[in-house]
């Protein structure tokens, strides 16, 4: 009896102490950081916002689960790296608008040439950048802005662009144009404007510009690139103001950054940039 109360005391012992053992949250974070199970809208399923409809060269189709296309695929990418299986992605239609407006998201984070700005950040969660890009003027042959050679050639030619956008912002503060430059709700807005003459212009981000004047338009012309200076435009991910996938998600970006995925998804999705010129 006295060796049965030894043993008994013992082990009670020594389950006390694994019970005040230190746990190592390192790795159970990187655990859950790999494994699927972070805590998402809803569990098991990474649910990822994108617009609809969504345009080439970023989404191909306007299908982003078919992972083809620049952002569709880095999507599926940062998910793999997240321990999510293709079939645990859910993707769900948000506008631009949506995905920038403050307040609680219907995804986990979204994909959506969204540029990171200290404004857009004190009400978003951005990941670290997927891809660096620069803003370009598209016009058509025997438009007004065809010819132009610089950003003073630009001047007074009726520009247009999207709401909200970096595209937008980057035309106003480069160009100066001497009238206030038209605004449309999409980059299909835009597009139609430029064919109909209602502007001589657009502005989009450089990956779209150099797609639609090689796909898209009927005598299409890049005119250039604006001048992106030492703070070039960046995409991140968006997610909800502090959200607890934010380091995660952006640890996943780093990782394919750095293991060479990212370059290898814009060598195979994104046209090169030879004959842009960047207009001063």
């Amino acid at each position: 009896m006295r060796t049965t109360r030894i043993l008994a005391l013992a082990a009670a012992s020594a389950l006390a102490l694994a019970a005040c053992a230190p746990t190592d949250e390192t790795t159970d974070d990187a655990t859950t950081a790999t494994d699927g199970s972070l805590s998402t809208l809803t569990d098991g399923v990474l649910t990822i916002g994108t617009s609809d409809p969504a345009y080439e060269p970023w989404v191909v189709g306007n299908d982003p689960s078919s992972g083809e296309g620049y952002e569709a695929a880095v999507a599926y990418a940062v998910a793999e790296q997240l321990g999510y299986d293709a079939d645990q992605v859910e993707w769900v239609p948000v506008t631009f608008d949506q995905i920038i407006a403050p307040g609680a998201k219907s995804f986990d984070f979204a994909i959506n040439q969204v540029s990171i700005s200290a404004e857009r950040a004190e009400n978003l969660d951005f990941s670290t950048s997927y891809y660096d890009t620069a803003q370009a003027v598209v016009t058509v042959e025997g438009s007004p802005a065809a010819d132009a050679a610089s950003l003073a050639d630009l001047k007074d030619v009726k520009l247009g662009a999207m709401v909200g956008t970096t595209s937008l912002q980057v035309a106003e503060d480069s160009i100066q144009p001497s009238t206030d430059i038209q605004v449309f709700n999409d980059n299909d807005q835009v597009k139609q404007a430029l064919t109909s003459g209602l502007v001589d212009a657009i502005v989009v981000d450089l990956p779209t510009a150099l797609y639609i004047t090689a796909a898209e338009l009927d005598g299409g012309v890049l005119v250039g690139q604006l001048p992106a200076g030492d703070d070039p435009d960046q995409l991140g991910l968006v997610l909800d103001k502090d959200s607890a996938l934010t380091e995660p998600v952006s640890e996943a970006v780093d990782a394919l950054r750095e293991d060479g995925t990212l370059a290898d998804l814009q060598d195979e999705w994104l046209t090169d940039a030879a004959g842009a010129p960047v207009l001063k």
